[in-house]
């Protein structure tokens, strides 16, 4: 795997495993309102565009239902409350962040998680290594627009020569080319080999300790 300089992280499926707390917040907020739940494998494709789409896949209709709005108050309100009881680094994660930091490399979080969550989870599992966590705001375009990409560029003081993004989804791979950037597609997280490959992905590693070599 080439080394590069600058290293752009997506957060969910990539460095965290998020999923279960992601589903428990649906749930709740789906009982809240009288909809039906979701299993942890049909909230795993809901997730990647950000918490309003996430629970416009989940509720009825979408945002044409007229609970929709309840439904996205009620996840927020839980999810801020409930976000790391079964959240966790996936393994090798903080270890590749220690030697990455070790080698001097700038990394940063871009997400399209709500961005106060974002800010947090990166504070509580990542405040050694990770000096810029975005997450999804009124501020800037969610990704897959470049937007959040560059903007951590710039707080890092860095171009896109020598950088490179890292994530799980579809989202991510469009979210790179968008960048201008290269994309490494992990294997852990919410979407799997053939799924990324069929969207454009090329280049992938398995576990955490690939991006060192």
């Amino acid at each position: 795997m080439k080394q590069y300089d600058t290293y752009i992280f997506d957060l969910d499926g990539t460095l965290l495993y998020t999923l279960d707390d992601l589903t428990a917040s649906v749930n709740h907020a789906m009982r809240a309102e009288g909809f039906r739940e979701h299993s942890v494998e049909e909230v795993r494709m809901m997730v990647g565009n950000g918490v309003r789409k996430l629970i416009e896949r989940a509720v009825p209709d979408g945002k044409d239902n007229p609970k929709y709005e309840e439904a996205y108050q009620a996840f927020i309100g839980h999810y801020l409350k409930h976000d790391t009881d079964t959240t966790r680094p996936y393994t090798g994660i903080v270890e590749l962040l220690a030697e990455l930091k070790r080698r001097g490399k700038r990394m940063a979080v871009v997400s399209n998680k709500y961005c106060k969550a974002t800010e947090a989870l990166c504070r509580t599992f990542f405040s050694e290594y990770i000096d810029v966590a975005i997450g999804e705001s009124e501020q800037v375009r969610k990704k897959p627009a470049p937007d959040s990409v560059l903007e951590a560029l710039r707080r890092l003081g860095v171009g896109k020569d020598g950088a490179v993004y890292v994530g799980d989804s579809e989202v991510d791979v469009a979210t790179a080319r968008n960048s201008g950037l290269p994309c490494i597609s992990v294997l852990w997280g919410f979407r799997d080999k053939d799924f990324l490959t069929a969207n454009g992905a090329t280049m992938f590693v398995e576990e955490p300790g690939e991006i060192l070599v």
